[in-house]
């Protein structure tokens, strides 16, 4: 049974496209029978053809990877374009790492476990690339027992 002639008067008054048209397969042999646009009007009215809603696109495969990429997942080796300072600029690496540095000694300075002095000194230590991590830090300040 060829529908195509209903299906398209129905999309024009419906406004929209031919694919969203729904058609009631129990009533097929009465649809067949329109031959007017007010024909289709009035199985339109009855419920026999009726418009279907939007498609979306969904965005739950996306959502999903963007959730395992936030855990660390799919970010192997494979995964990588380009070389490690273009993916993380070494200038960005350097203020990370320092303004960690400085927040540390400040924080030891306030609380009190540096003296002026000593923190000055390792700012300074700081600032030339002594420290590769806030650990390597810690680490130095014992050795050295620089810590009150």
């Amino acid at each position: 049974m060829n529908l195509k002639f209903q299906r398209k008067l129905a999309a024009e008054i419906l406004d929209c496209g031919v694919h969203r048209v729904w058609m009631d397969p129990d009533a097929l042999d009465e649809i067949a029978g329109a031959a007017t646009k007010e024909d289709v009007r009035e199985l339109i009215e009855r419920g026999l053809i009726k418009r279907k809603p939007v498609n979306g696109i969904s965005r739950a495969r996306i959502n999903k990877r963007k959730a395992q990429r936030k855990k660390g997942r799919r970010r192997g080796h494979g995964r990588r374009k380009g070389r490690a300072t273009a993916r993380m600029p070494r200038k960005r690496a350097w203020i990370i790492r320092i303004r960690a540095l400085r927040k540390r000694l400040r924080q030891l300075k306030k609380e009190g476990a540096l003296d002026a002095k000593t923190y000055r000194m390792l700012y300074r230590k700081a600032k030339g690339g002594e420290f590769r991590s806030i650990a390597h830090l810690n680490q130095y300040l014992e050795t050295h027992g620089l810590l009150r």
